[in-house]
């Protein structure tokens, strides 16, 4: 097949106005115009159409001749018994021709032909990750949320530009070791911030205030850093896209993800509010663990500070049967049983930024039909009778969703404002702060102490196993501990009566 390197430039003919090319009289000059070839390819086997691979816009012979054996070479690749094969390397050409992307390499376009994987360029990681997420179709809102923000924030940033065929575990642990960096940055400029805002509060004169307001104004704000958790659930997320990727997309067949190591991300262990814990709570302001747990007094005595509440009903419930945030906005009327002392959860209330969306629960165990006690169905009984009387007060104006826990006016409840209100509340009624989810706590904790059977905890609470409900959702409070240590003690016969002390 026929193939040449040629001069051309982009004179015009002053008459027609088309470019001369190639027949250019200045062409003779040195260092006018350029260089291009053009490589006669195989017709088309099915219309004979004749084909070619033209590229210029070279500075030398030299540059322009090693591409046309880079283009010779390639056809080279298949045997003449591999006419697919050829129409396949012929393709990849005309692409080429068309996008004007450099030439693969020989070893590279021979190993893909051969493994028979797509002989087009790679697109970058970026791109095929933008794809495999426009694509799920089916992701609950708040998993696509989590997947985009580690996308946007994390993963394209550091590692988007790079080939999706060609990305390593060495730029995955330098993508890791920039957020820790980070880390270092958010946590010395939060230092810094603090200790402005203390000076400011113990500052006594008016310039020493200026200068200080002054300081934290070009300081950067409080930010959150991304700890371990957090970094493997972004592992898990671009780990998740790639190996959906590879099962689709035959230019990529390796997951780094899987080979990165990270500190582990352990799950912070939940604390009772002891009368110690509060009293040095009351003196320092330090919580021992993030994650806090009422005994059921302090529960109790959050209760009935919200007794009278026109809410009170969905407080009883998140305290005594453990419900998410969510479950409790999204419950509806139709899902509450008083007959059969059942509440079903079918829905959920999600935040997806300052928008509230519908959504499915979080798992196929969250969707459920928890069990109530006579006192439960009570409280909700009362609930539905208060909430008709609000629409009747209402009329036409009444915004009839169908939940079981509204505003005054009837609309949905907004999460975000659930969470809010209760920690007004924990605050006014003087209590030791927990947060809103970890009521679950306290309810896993008091219906283990009650010995409740550790099955029905986990249904109650939604857990797809019993190790999740025993690791993460219960804790021990002193009294039911101290209780059974005194039952294994006395479980052990001894011939001395326990009272005598042996002397030595």
């Amino acid at each position: 097949m026929k193939g040449s390197i040629y001069r051309r430039c982009g004179c015009r003919d002053p008459l027609t106005k088309r470019q001369l090319g190639a027949q250019c009289p200045k062409l003779k000059r040195r260092g006018h115009g350029t260089w291009a070839l053009r490589q006669e390819l195989p017709p088309h086997p099915k219309t004979g159409q004749r084909r070619n691979f033209p590229r210029g816009g070279y500075e030398s012979s030299g540059e322009a001749q090693a591409d046309l054996d880079r283009v010779r070479a390639l056809l080279d690749i298949p045997g003449d018994d591999d006419p697919d094969g050829m129409e396949r390397i012929v393709g990849m050409l005309v692409e080429l021709a068309r996008t004007r992307d450099p030439l693969p390499s020989y070893e590279e376009t021979a190993a893909r032909l051969r493994r028979g994987h797509s002989l087009q360029a790679a697109g970058t990681l970026g791109d095929a990750l933008d794809t495999w997420l426009a694509g799920r179709k089916t992701l609950r809102p708040t998993t696509r949320r989590s997947y985009e923000g580690h996308l946007r924030v994390h993963i394209i940033p550091a590692i988007g530009h790079v080939r999706r065929d060609r990305l390593t575990v060495a730029q995955l642990d330098h993508m890791f070791s920039e957020i820790d960096e980070r880390n270092r940055e958010v946590e010395e400029g939060n230092a810094l911030r603090r200790d402005a805002r203390a000076r400011l509060a113990v500052a006594t004169s008016r310039a020493e205030r200026r200068a200080i307001r002054a300081e934290l104004e070009v300081l950067p704000a409080f930010r959150r850093v991304t700890g371990p958790a957090t970094q493997q659930r972004i592992r898990a997320t671009l780990r998740k896209a790639l190996n959906d990727l590879i099962r689709t997309d035959p230019v990529m067949t390796f997951n780094p993800a899987k080979w990165v190591e990270l500190a582990p991300g352990e799950r912070p262990t939940p604390v009772v509010w002891t009368d110690e814990h509060v009293t040095h709570w009351q003196a320092t302001g330090e919580r021992p663990s993030p994650v806090m747990v009422w005994t059921p007094e302090q529960a109790g005595a959050y209760l009935d500070y919200l007794e009278g509440d026109r809410l009170y009903a969905m407080w009883h419930l998140l305290v005594y049967r453990g419900l998410r945030r969510g479950e409790a906005c999204g419950a509806r009327h139709v899902d509450f049983n008083s007959h059969s002392s059942l509440l079903t959860i079918s829905e959920q209330l999600v935040m997806l930024g300052t928008a509230v969306v519908v959504g499915k629960p979080k798992s196929a165990a969250s969707r459920r039909r928890i069990a109530l006690d006579a006192e439960t169905v009570r409280v909700l009984r009362a609930h539905q009778r208060q909430q008709r009387k609000e629409r009747m007060q209402w009329g036409a104006a009444w915004a009839d969703s169908g939940r079981l826990f509204v505003r005054e006016d009837g609309a949905p409840l907004v999460p975000e404002w659930v969470t809010d209100q209760h920690e007004r509340q924990v605050a006014e009624a003087g209590l030791p702060p927990v947060r809103l989810h970890d009521l679950r706590h306290t309810a896993a904790s008091v219906m283990l102490a009650a010995e409740v059977d550790v099955k029905v905890v986990q249904e109650t609470l939604g857990h797809s196993s019993i190790v999740l409900t025993l690791d993460t959702y219960t804790s021990v409070f002193p009294q039911v501990a101290t209780d059974a240590a005194e039952a294994t003690a006395a479980a052990v016969p001894r011939k001395r009566a326990a009272s005598r002390v042996r002397r030595v």
